[in-house]
């Protein structure tokens, strides 16, 4: 299956989320920063990135823009920010969908299943 980054500065998150992809047989990697984040995905390239937007170190748009500058990868937002400015500068800033916290977890690998599909399919 597919290798993703999940970028959140909240454990829980992380941990949740995390669960919810290895029981689809996804592997995960995680970052609790934006600069983590960077590193992580140079490091492991993975197939998909999970990333809030209210990061300590380096913001997920910067972390967005500069992921996808370097490579065009699938990334879903996941935020508690929820307001339609929000949304629209998230997916200017390359992200191909936009999740606002609090989510469901299982909609949210359904939503990564069916992005991962589209790029498959691509």
């Amino acid at each position: 299956m597919a290798k993703i980054l999940i970028v959140d500065d909240e454990p829980n998150i992380r941990e949740v989320v995390g669960l919810y992809l290895q029981r689809e047989s996804h592997t995960v990697v995680e970052a609790a920063d934006g600069e983590e984040a960077l590193e992580l995905y140079r490091r492991h390239r993975p197939d998909l990135v999970i990333l809030d937007l209210i990061l300590p170190k380096l913001d997920g748009l910067e972390v967005c823009r500069r992921i996808q500058a370097e490579c065009r990868v699938p990334l879903i937002m996941l935020t508690a920010k929820g307001e339609e400015e929000d949304r629209v500068l998230g997916l200017k800033a390359g992200a191909d969908d936009y999740v606002v916290k609090p989510f469901r977890p299982r909609e949210l690998v359904a939503r990564v299943a069916a992005l991962l599909r589209r790029v498959n399919e691509a």
